[in-house]
């Protein structure tokens, strides 16, 4: 990669802008090139999409980005001291490489950013979760952004493909099915970072589908899903009572049964309940 872009390996580049991680920030640096630029080709064919990153850090990913065609990266980036760094890489890359310190929560991407979109980053770990659940609960669907590629630990990248009947099916399963088809394509052991976290990491593929696999209105089907995976021991009958007065009869004409559990749900009943919970069958 070095060769492709003229710049200095990752490690000298943390060297000379003193860059150390910081646990407060949920930050772990990916400095090998190579894997930087197989998470960028994971992306799929970038060039003519613009390319949105959280935490890009010191650019290892931001690098891939551009160097497999991006039209534009812009990249939010809470961390100051990561500024330098980024921005010799937006030298090396005239007028394709937007950076804004900022927080990724209160920033709007589409101010900066041309459809077609995409999403590409190595999120924190503190506010990877709660990113990707913003991204699959707009208030419209489809989205504005065509896919997702995204680095989580291992278990919430398990949890986002996790299937009925699994110990990871949950809330996140429901959400990111729904609407998207996602994959894990990649998986890197503790030590492909700096500093060393203490958990394997994942990424995560997810491609937004025209419409939602089955209907059912957003916020009735986050409500009953919700509630169904909080307690995630009790039968449904017990954890979903909030939901609505006669819910017994209500999963029953889902075809679920009351004594059910949230995790042997499918999401094809999920969806099939919300719809009955507000009255369209």
């Amino acid at each position: 990669m070095a060769t492709i872009d003229g710049l200095p390996p990752l490690r000298e580049v943390l060297q000379t802008h003193d860059l150390v991680a910081k646990k407060s920030l949920g930050q772990n640096f990916l400095l090998d090139l190579n894997l930087t630029a197989k998470i960028a080709r994971s992306a799929g064919d970038l060039t003519g999409a613009d390319v949105l990153e959280i935490g890009p850090g010191p650019g290892g990913l931001t690098r891939g980005l551009l160097a497999e065609g991006a039209r534009k990266v812009l990249a939010i980036e809470k961390d100051s001291r990561c500024l330098p760094a980024l921005a010799e890489i937006a030298a090396a890359y005239p007028g394709r490489l937007e950076v804004i310190n900022g927080d990724a929560l209160e920033v709007d991407p589409l101010a900066h950013l041309t459809p077609p979109i995409k999403i590409a980053a190595n999120l924190p770990y503190n506010v990877g979760t709660e990113l990707l659940v913003r991204w699959l609960t707009p208030k419209h669907w489809p989205p504005f952004w065509e896919s997702l590629t995204l680095m989580f630990q291992k278990e919430v990248a398990e949890r986002i493909v996790a299937k009925p009947g699994t110990n990871h099916y949950g809330r996140l399963a429901i959400l990111a099915q729904w609407r998207a088809e996602a994959k894990i394509v990649m998986s890197l052991p503790p030590e492909a970072f700096t500093p060393a976290p203490k958990v394997h990491s994942a990424v995560v593929h997810l491609r937004a589908l025209p419409e939602p696999r089955y209907p059912a209105n957003a916020a009735t089907l986050s409500r009953v899903v919700a509630a169904g995976f909080n307690q995630r021991r009790k039968m449904l009958r017990a954890s979903l009572k909030g939901v609505a007065p006669d819910i017994e009869a209500k999963l029953e004409q889902a075809g679920i049964a009351p004594t059910e559990r949230a995790e042997k749900v499918t999401l094809e009943q999920f969806c099939r309940l919300a719809r009955i919970v507000d009255g369209q069958e």
